[in-house]
């Protein structure tokens, strides 16, 4: 069957008002669905062949590069595609400036027990609450070739809009779990024999000290208080980052990709 375009005119819509709910992180958890903007975004979820429920669109795509062509691809697919007036659209964007195209995504479904490897490279992050923090170390644990990232409960939602603009596309790319236990996140790392490394300031042992080359879960902590000390305390190693100047730390992120692409220059050391 051909992609089907059908125009919605109002507001009281039931998909219109199913996307809107989408906006809140309950609903988007009840209903395992989320939304992604831009023409971008939609690509690289046609690219990757992610699974996409519904996908809405303004006139305005068709002024935006790449649009119109993107719309003509999207119209001989196998999806329905919504189109509806400018102002609807953007009561639904999260965007300001918008590319009049956004999509319904389901979500992934990944099992920790199944997830997690006794030879794989793993970022685990601890109540991080930046999204474009969340967002660029999704970004640069993919480009490292890490086998995931796993968020502990009380993350920001790594389906909120703005971490996904931040992964640039990174999260169709790496399996990602989140709202996982510490209790249960420890018990599967101790089982797979995981090294679990964690950022600290309380040790004397730097990050370039540490074999990064395997085996390896890298913990980065919420950026106000750092990792909590029942994973500390489970941990095989904590290290620093070295501090030269006057600022106390980093940021969540520029310290995960410091740590993260040590593990990269290792790899390549040992392939050389």
């Amino acid at each position: 069957m051909d992609f089907l375009a059908i125009k919605i005119t109002s507001s009281d819509n039931k998909i219109i008002k199913h996307i809107r709910q989408l906006s809140k992180r309950k609903f988007r958890e009840k209903n395992k669905e989320y939304i992604i903007e831009g023409i971008r975004s939609i690509k690289d979820a046609i690219k990757y062949e992610e699974e996409i429920k519904h996908i809405l669109y303004s006139n305005k795509i068709n002024n935006v590069q790449y649009g119109e062509e993107l719309l003509n691809d999207i119209l001989s697919g196998k999806l329905n595609a919504y189109e509806v007036d400018e102002k609807i659209f953007k009561s639904l964007s999260d965007t300001e400036n918008t590319q009049g195209i956004m999509a319904v995504m389901a979500m992934k479904n990944h099992d920790i027990n199944s997830f997690i490897k006794g030879d794989g490279l793993y970022v685990i992050l601890d109540r991080i609450q930046d999204p474009g923090n969340l967002g660029t170390i999704i970004r640069t644990a993919d480009s490292a070739g890490f086998n995931g990232v796993i968020l502990t409960k009380g993350c920001v939602d790594v389906y909120n809009p703005k971490v996904i603009r931040s992964t640039m596309g990174s999260i169709f790319n790496i399996p990602i779990i989140q709202g996982t236990y510490e209790k249960d996140l420890i018990e599967v790392l101790h089982k797979e024999k995981i090294n679990i490394v964690c950022t600290s300031l309380d040790t004397d042992k730097y990050y370039y000290d540490v074999d990064f080359s395997k085996n390896l879960a890298i913990v980065i902590g919420n950026e106000g208080n750092g990792v909590s000390d029942y994973i500390l305390n489970k941990s095989n190693l904590l290290i620093k980052i070295p501090i030269l100047g006057k600022a106390e730390s980093l940021n969540a992120s520029t310290a995960s990709s410091i740590i993260i692409y040590e593990s990269v220059r290792q790899r390549m050391t040992k392939l050389l």
